[in-house]
């Protein structure tokens, strides 16, 4: 069996401690002079000792088997100011010449017919100039300081585009109409009368025009669809090439035929499941639990397979292709694994220094959202939002199959939302980073529900980091997720998580939740080493079972540590993902 190279050595690696722990010492610290700041510590903090478990890491960081790399999740491997193709990375695998930057055009939406006092509907404005600078090839539409008012969806369909206000302080949208009335009622797709537009949209909607539209066709046909990277069917795609048998963490994979594939194209990787589920078993961790837990009614779950993973190619030399990131999984035979045609992305846009504040309505029941959401990324690779407040939403910020994106000074507020971040449909390697969840202005209405930072639907590889959540859990709503990562945390854990049993397991393997404070003790969704299978559970605060209460979902042992407990903030590196990438620099 030939697989793959591991690009970084031993003896980088152990050289690097000098960089990670300068890289540890800068966060929590004020960034860009706006209105978002790093989540500050509500307690002294501990001296930091080395911790163990990262000094095992670093001897084996692509194939850990409790702690996954993270290291390059976000847009351009989380460098947030790379062009498409940035220059080689130490010890990484090495990339051909940089490709040329983005359009540079700038536009006004004042010049479109944008009004900044809120005295007229500003949608149809903004999404002339979107449109206009996306069908050139990209640019930047500058929104002025002001209020806007908006009776529509702000959509973002064109790659390379820019959405760019003044300051999450001085450009303000205000939306005055749900998705519902925009769009139409959004059923399941698994049936009942739930909305889906609790966990989906947005109004502003970064997802490639051709698929916007096919969603749309499909929702105001009742005809609910997969919202995904192979189309409303998953039937969308077409083979470039098979894949050998290789290795999690490997860099490298040999095809038997490269005519197809090209330097920096973006790629499916697909994996499919067998009839005895042992894909599913391997997202777990392999062995007796896995083994043992019956797979086969969990219809929801099954429906998330083939496991798709997003990635771009950056080097294609003989029978051999080398992608951006190593390989999330293994790849078996018995699997087909499989380079595929996404639907074409959306890459490269991003929206910037603005307030989407919603007209402030009740929150709706459970489940039963209107789509009063803020900002949604679907289909999406290398997209980012920067200075970003939300308010009064639904559903604050969402990952939809969107992948590699960086959400970056977020914040959500108002008067309580159903999630406030939510991250489903197989998205990967995405980063939210000094993130806020304010505490609600208003009373919970009965019958409302609070999630938190939300991920499901086999996604993997995603990190939220420095974040302050007033309230909120760490929720992770069945649907077998794995290798997310939660670090540098402080949070008022009073948030529940959600998941129809037929969305099988609460976490796949590999989980890492490192560094978190918990401000009321309640342990639920936070301590996770009796819960998750091969998981991480580092420098925590000392809770205490109350509220809701879980059991794990395999038997036997689930090969879960805990390290440094009772001591948030107790371990160098504090955050995961900051040595991680300090590591691999």
């Amino acid at each position: 069996m030939e697989t793959g190279q591991r690009p970084i050595s031993r003896r980088t690696l152990l050289g690097s401690a000098t960089a990670v722990a300068a890289a540890c010492a800068t966060s929590g610290t004020l960034l860009g002079g706006t209105a978002h700041a790093a989540a500050p510590h509500l307690h002294p903090q501990p001296a930091a000792a080395p911790s163990s478990l990262w000094r095992e890491y670093r001897r084996d960081p692509f194939d850990h088997p409790q702690i996954p790399y993270i290291g390059r999740a976000g847009r351009h491997r989380g460098d947030h100011h790379a062009p498409k193709q940035d220059a080689p990375k130490q010890d990484a695998p090495k990339q051909d010449a940089p490709e040329q930057d983005a359009p540079t055009r700038t536009v006004d939406v004042l010049d479109f017919g944008a009004e900044p006092d809120g005295s007229a509907d500003a949608a149809p404005a903004i999404n002339r100039a979107l449109a206009a600078v996306g069908k050139r090839g990209g640019g930047t539409v500058r929104i002025p300081p002001g209020t806007y008012r908006i009776d529509d969806v702000i959509r973002i369909g064109h790659s390379n585009v820019v959405l760019k206000g003044a300051g999450s302080t001085r450009t303000k949208l205000l939306a005055t109409k749900n998705l519902t009335e925009l769009i139409g009622p959004y059923g399941s797709r698994y049936g009942g009368d739930k909305s889906s537009w609790s966990w989906a949209g947005g109004l502003i909607w970064l997802c490639p025009s051709g698929r916007w539209d096919s969603l749309v066709d499909a929702i105001k046909a009742k005809n609910w669809p997969f919202e995904g990277w192979t189309g409303n069917q998953r039937d969308e795609w077409r083979t470039l090439a098979t894949v050998r048998a290789a290795k999690r963490g490997d860099w490298t994979v040999t095809v038997p035929d490269t005519r197809k594939l090209r330097r920096g194209q973006l790629v499916l990787l697909r994996i499919a499941d067998d009839a005895q589920h042992t894909l599913l078993e391997h997202m777990a961790g392999d062995g007796p639990g896995p083994e043992a837990y019956f797979w086969d009614d969990k219809t929801k779950l099954t429906s998330y397979v083939p496991y798709e993973w997003p990635v771009r190619i950056t080097s294609v030399k003989r029978n051999r292709v080398t992608f951006e990131r190593p390989l999330p999984l293994d790849l078996r035979p018995e699997w087909d694994p499989r380079l595929v045609t996404p639907v074409t992305p959306l890459t490269d846009s991003g929206v910037e220094g603005l307030t989407l504040e919603a007209v402030e309505t009740p929150q709706s029941p459970h489940l039963l959202d209107k789509g009063y959401n803020g900002v949604t990324f679907q289909c999406a690779y290398d997209c980012w939002v920067d200075d970003i407040t939300v308010r009064h939403a639904d559903n604050g910020f969402g990952l939809v199959a969107a992948s590699a994106c960086t959400l970056r000074r977020t914040r959500v507020e108002g008067r309580g939302s159903h999630h406030p971040y939510f991250c489903r449909e197989g998205s990967h390697d995405n980063l939210v980073e000094d993130f806020t969840i304010a505490p609600r202005t208003v009373p919970a209405p009965a019958g409302t529900q609070l999630h938190g930072i939300n991920v499901e639907g086999l996604s993997s590889y995603n990190v939220w980091s420095r974040g302050r959540m007033d309230m909120g859990t760490f929720d992770t709503h069945r649907g077998m997720p794995f290798a997310n990562v939660r670090t540098e945390i402080t949070v008022n854990n009073d948030g529940r998580h959600g998941g129809d049993a037929s969305a099988g397991p609460l976490y796949g393997a590999r989980f890492t939740h490192w560094n978190v404070t918990v401000t009321n003790e309640r342990a639920g969704l936070i301590k996770i080493d009796q819960i998750a299978p091969y998981s991480a559970t580092v420098a925590i605060s000392t809770v205490r079972e109350f509220d809701q209460t879980d059991v794990p979902d395999f038997t036997g042992e689930l090969h879960s540590r805990l390290e440094a407990y009772g001591a948030p903030g107790g371990v160098q590196p504090r955050n995961l993902h900051q040595a991680q990438r300090a590591l691999h620099s």
